[in-house]
């Protein structure tokens, strides 16, 4: 029961992804001292040498207390050499087999239809993103024509590979997404791949597990064009991050196109290989922001429109004034709105916005106030919180002032009379000048704008 007991101090050592992925389904014997464990490939073999045959050894001898002094990886690549947990002999794995593992084993035995199935799924498009569905805003119009242009330069280096980051629900799975079908429509032929960093983990273990890993490096490295989201989320999956670096730069040798999403920066991807986070800054980096009001407001009628739903303007307005984080949560509360509309029988108007809104108005009212931004810009640009709603017009006040009242009109559902009240009294005109000028400032002035980016960010999150 050697291997158990080492099993069982793995899996204390390691974590649960690396412990079920690599050590739980190896076999084993001992023979003359020699624990041998074999594995299904030359891959997986590798692996365990690079990362855990020392660790191995040092409990092998432990636990058997000097009779075992060696331990081997071998390759074992006969039919049923790698068993599944209910037919390993009791010196294997099936000591540990519990209900966590369960997926892992269930994995293991469906039928190759059944993985082709899987697989197929992730890597449809979905119709719907499409450049035509898409509502372009300040917020991701340079995203949008990044991505048009590089459906028509496919593959050159001055975009390849394209990486857009910002936060979740944005728009950004829709872009790459959209560039895939413009692709496929213009050219049926071409070999196009979306998937997300999940799936391609998922993928390569799968492939490892039935000795297909070269099959599935040739899929991947025969693409026209690769899309994957969520980049960040191969953090920590070592082997998948070797085989994503090497698929990375075979695409890029051919000048094949490949799009990635992440939530953060490249540079700010601290958690992967270095190596890998400079090459997704060879190309270009483009990063995607909230939506401001207008842009929700024709985010809500588009969605309204395509679903065959009559959606007042005034409606629409409300709710985008109340729902800013992200697309996502715009599209649920418009499908709330719809649902207590249908409910009651009555067409949608704003008494049924604000009941479907009722519990997204509370959580606002607690989180988001024009005395909350008011606090959070005066701490930003260090002046005090009375001179920043005092009467005083020297710039070093008055463009904060103008920022606050802007983003007090974007944030809250506060009137313009309502935001000049909480700013020492200040005419509804004064307000309204102050978000035009917020506007015009964040398109001429890169300082003006990045300083109201990171205050949305801050108010947002």
């Amino acid at each position: 029961m050697l291997w158990t007991d080492c099993l069982n101090r793995l899996r204390q050592e390691l974590s649960d992804n690396v412990f079920a992925m690599w050590i739980r389904p190896l076999v084993a014997e001992e023979v003359d001292g020699v624990l041998k464990l074999y594995a299904p490939n030359p891959y997986w073999t590798r692996y365990i040498q690079e990362h855990h045959l020392e660790l191995i050894s040092i409990l092998a001898e432990q636990m058997s207390e000097g009779r075992v002094c060696k331990v081997e990886i071998l390759v074992d690549s006969r039919p049923g050499a790698i068993l599944s947990a209910s037919e390993q002999p009791a010196t294997t794995t099936a000591a540990l087999e519990s209900s966590a593992a369960a997926p892992v084993v269930r994995a293991k035995k469906e039928s190759n239809e059944q993985q082709n199935t899987k697989t197929s799924k992730k890597r449809l498009l979905n119709p719907l993103f499409n450049f035509a569905l898409f509502v372009e805003g300040r917020s991701n119009q340079m995203a949008a024509e990044t991505c048009r242009k590089v459906l028509t330069q496919l593959g050159e280096p001055q975009h390849n590979p394209l990486f857009l980051y910002g936060p979740t629900g944005l728009g950004k799975t829709h872009l790459m997404q959209a560039v895939g079908n413009a692709l496929l429509q213009a050219k049926p032929n071409a070999r196009v791949m979306y998937m997300t960093a999940e799936s391609f983990v998922q993928d390569f273990v799968s492939s490892l597990q039935q000795g297909k890993v070269e099959e599935f490096k040739k899929n991947c490295r025969s693409l026209d064009l690769l899309l994957v989201d969520d980049i960040h989320l191969l953090a920590g999956k070592e082997a998948s991050l070797v085989e994503f670096f090497y698929t990375f730069n075979a695409l890029l040798d051919e000048s094949k196109q490949i799009i990635l999403t992440s939530d953060r920066y490249p540079k700010e991807l601290t958690e992967l290989d270095p190596r890998l986070v400079s090459r997704f800054s060879w190309g270009l980096s483009v990063g995607v922001e909230p939506p401001d009001i207008e842009t929700r407001i024709e985010i809500l009628l588009k969605k309204a429109e395509s679903n065959g739903i009559d959606l007042p303007r005034n409606c629409a307005l409300f709710i985008a004034q109340q729902v800013v984080a992200n697309v996502r949560e715009l599209e649920g509360a418009l499908n709330k709105v719809v649902a207590i509309s249908r409910f009651k029988g009555t067409p949608i108007d704003l008494d049924v916005v604000r009941e479907s809104l009722k519990d997204v108005l509370a959580i606002r009212a607690r989180t988001i106030s024009t005395e909350n931004i008011q606090r959070v810009v005066s701490e930003y640009f260090r002046i005090p919180l009375k001179e920043l709603v005092g009467p005083k017009r020297t710039r070093i006040y008055a463009r904060p002032r103008q920022l606050a009242m802007g983003l007090a009109r974007e944030l809250t559902g506060d009137s313009f009379p309502e935001i000049g009240m909480a700013f020492g009294g200040r005419d509804h005109s004064t307000v309204m000048h102050a978000c035009e000028k917020v506007q015009s400032l964040c398109a001429e002035d890169p300082i003006f704008n990045e300083d109201y980016k990171n205050l949305m960010r801050l108010l947002q999150s």
